[in-house]
């Protein structure tokens, strides 16, 4: 499973925003034949992770999420409900990732009461927001820094994520669609995502109510994939019907 992500990381981490670059030089790049390219980027077109064009790809609009200051602003009764649901699912001297949404700030906050954990994650606003004397042991990828998620997630960010095999994994999420599964804004973010859902145990999904019914722009996995869905508003009828395999808590 991770074999195919890392190919695909690695034709994503070849591209920059808004410049074309030839399927050849990838090839060439990744000392890969042009075929094996192309069947990567019909996968990553379908997923919406690039835009292939006349023999050469780019990496598509990236829509705005906001400035994670202003995201953390945002349905702070709600997150914070959501973070104290989330938290009753975590044993001292569990072994836990927590991604780059703003609502993982939330969690890592209301972790104060528990010790000994050993905490996975790639951003830098949760790594701060641990308490320090609680006898955690935090484990932060490094790389270059994304300003508006203030998180790594680029090749050195993913290889090191990668690594580990968490019990369980706390995931945000951009969107929620019935039709096309757990999405995000950022190709880099979901590529992270990814990786944490196949490395952990148990996954846990935390996400409020205003992220279901929209539409992202990369998939990040299915909904089949949640172990544990937490959230702060009673699901749609549909909705119920696409989490029923998964733990459902309303906070």
């Amino acid at each position: 499973m991770l074999k195919r992500y890392d190919r695909q990381r690695d034709i994503l981490n070849l591209l920059e925003p808004n410049q074309t670059r030839a399927i050849a030089d990838i090839a060439k790049a990744l000392s890969v034949s042009e075929e094996t390219i192309r069947r990567e980027l019909r996968v990553m077109e379908e997923a919406g992770t690039i835009v292939r064009l006349h023999g050469a790809v780019r990496l598509p609009p990236q829509e705005i999420e906001g400035p994670f200051d202003l995201r953390m602003q945002k349905n702070v009764a709600g997150k914070t409900r959501i973070a104290e649901a989330v938290v009753k699912f975590v044993s001292d001297g569990d072994t836990l990732f927590l991604d780059s949404g703003s609502t993982s700030c939330f969690v890592a906050k209301a972790l104060a009461e528990h010790r000994q954990l050993k905490i996975i994650t790639n951003s830098l606003a949760v790594a701060q927001a641990i308490r320090k004397d609680r006898g955690h042991t935090l484990f932060l990828a490094g790389g270059e820094m994304n300003a508006a998620y203030q998180s790594f997630s680029d090749r050195h960010a993913q290889d090191f994520v990668a690594g580990f095999r968490p019990s369980l994994s706390i995931l945000t999420v951009g969107a929620v669609n019935l039709e096309h599964g757990l999405m995000d804004h950022s190709p880099s973010e979901a590529i992270m995502s990814r990786i944490a859902y196949s490395t952990a145990s148990r996954v846990l999904l935390a996400a409020d109510h205003g992220k279901f019914g929209r539409l992202g722009l990369v998939h990040t996995a299915s909904i089949k994939d949640v172990d544990v869905l937490v959230t702060d508003a009673p699901l749609s009828a549909e909705f119920q019907e696409a989490f029923s395999d998964a733990e459902v808590v309303i906070a």
